[in-house]
């Protein structure tokens, strides 16, 4: 019996069975995927012109529809004609003992499933170590794609310091909301001032004649809508494309401002590539100059268009594009949105630095009163000190003048007396301004300090501003 598809074959398989649209998957892994499905002759793999091609097989709708592979004619043959089970007969009297009934196949979880539910015993959250995280990045990436996921929680994985971090987390109600649909002209009539600037150049936004029209249709009514909600809008570089590879540093198309948020617009139209079949002439020239080389695709510009934004905090994407599934006219209200939600992220990020400006410069101040506490209190005992040594100083001087005053008395008079009454007059009175600091028993005034006298106390602040060191 052939095993059921893991999450990985039956999303290239559901690919496969919507027409294989552009801009799904990131490599070319796919490709793998495919050839085990042929195997199971559920998809076609051809390549014809250079091409590769997949188509889907009558097995592989079976499949899609049912989640299981049709009945071969035997194993019809034998739904319609049950098996028996031969009973041995028995010699003795009572009734025969029938078979036990087969218990029912339990239906095996899905990777997804198994995911979903560890996610829900571990509180949202699991972290994976070690060699088994390697392979966690692809898998949660298939479990995204596998539409198991409920629609009001989001998966997410990225590493963390402790491997492989997965997450599993309510969706933001912005993502929930029911968008209002965005009304495109057939023709413009009144085009928006930023459109009349793009039509007065020869080729708008460099794009080929074929999608110019409706390139600046969606750009008005883009325009109008996000003008209706408050924002302003205006027209940047208009008669030029950026090259792919740099379409993220170029100037942009135009601008919308969101309560202070300038995101930037670039209107790229999409190539096509096909498989580059040599001419003769390259041939020739790769086989005599080493340096020659062939490419290996070709490109042509094709009706597809898609809008790049650049600026703020991403929240639904960065890039729309036409798809098999939704045009850019269904996805215009998402874009809208997209800018809203760039302008109140703004606008919460502005408010959040105005409040931490402000709690910064609270924390100055307090550190400063602090410091301004501290240094009238190093100034007091720093005075304490100085009286201490004062009254030590002139117990000990008053101790030397009476030993002076002794040996004076006993000098005959005469010069020499006469100079030393005259020293010990001096020190006398140096000594009664020395009792006197010391006996003065009050708190001195503090005078003001200078930055510089603060800085000891502020523990690496600056006294000049919270904003300078």
């Amino acid at each position: 019996m052939k095993k059921l598809l893991n999450e990985r074959q039956l999303a290239v398989l559901e690919w496969v069975g919507k027409g294989c649209p552009e801009g799904v998957w990131d490599s070319s892994g796919y490709k793998a995927s495919c050839q085990a499905l042929q195997n199971r002759g559920l998809v076609k793999v051809s390549r014809r012109g250079g091409r590769w091609n997949v188509a889907l097989t009558d097995a592989g709708s079976h499949y899609l529809a049912h989640g299981t592979y049709p009945a071969t004619p035997a194993s019809a043959k034998n739904l319609a004609m049950p098996r028996l089970t031969p009973v041995k007969a028995s010699t003795d009297a009572g009734p025969t003992a029938s078979p036990l009934p087969r218990m029912p196949r339990q239906p095996r979880k899905s990777f997804t499933e198994q995911l979903l539910e560890e996610l829900e015993a571990s509180g949202g959250r699991i972290v994976r170590t070690g060699r088994d995280s390697d392979g966690w990045p692809a898998r949660v990436a298939t479990a995204c794609r596998s539409g198991r996921i409920p629609k009001t929680k989001e998966l997410y994985g990225g590493w963390c310091r402790d491997g492989y971090e997965i997450k599993l987390v309510d969706t933001p109600a912005w993502r929930l909301a029911v968008l209002e649909p965005v009304a495109v002209p057939s023709r413009l009539t009144r085009p928006h001032k930023v459109v009349q600037a793009m039509q007065k150049v020869s080729q708008p936004l460099a794009l080929t004649r074929s999608v110019q029209g409706r390139a600046l249709r969606l750009v008005h009514a883009l325009l109008t809508a996000v003008e209706r909600d408050g924002h302003t809008c205006a027209a940047g570089v208009v008669d030029a494309a950026p090259p792919p590879h740099r379409r993220r540093s170029s100037r942009s198309h135009f601008t919308v401002t969101a309560q202070g948020q300038s995101v930037d617009f670039l209107v790229v139209q999409e190539q096509d590539r096909a498989e580059h079949i040599p001419t003769e002439k390259e041939l020739a020239e790769a086989k005599k100059y080493s340096w020659v080389k062939i490419p290996r695709f070709d490109y042509t510009p094709s009706e597809r268009l898609r809008l790049v934004l650049s600026g703020g905090q991403p929240h639904r994407a960065s890039e729309w594009a036409d798809s098999a599934e939704r045009p850019l006219e269904e996805q215009l209200p998402e874009i809208v949105q997209e800018i809203g939600l760039r302008g109140e992220a703004a606008e919460r990020r502005r408010l959040a630095d105005l409040e931490a400006e402000r709690q910064k410069r609270l924390r100055w101040e307090a550190a400063m009163a602090q410091a301004r506490e501290e240094y009238a209190e190093a100034y007091r005992i720093r005075e304490l000190e100085s009286r201490e040594a004062a009254w030590r100083r002139a117990n000990h001087l008053g101790e030397y003048l009476d030993a002076a005053r002794a040996h004076a008395g006993s000098l005959p008079p005469g010069p020499v007396k006469a100079q030393a009454d005259a020293w010990i007059d001096w020190a006398t009175r140096h000594v009664a301004q020395l009792q006197l600091m010391a006996q003065r028993l009050q708190l001195p005034a503090i005078p003001e300090p200078r930055p510089d006298d603060l800085k000891p106390f502020l523990r690496g602040q600056s006294p000049y501003g919270p904003n300078l060191y």
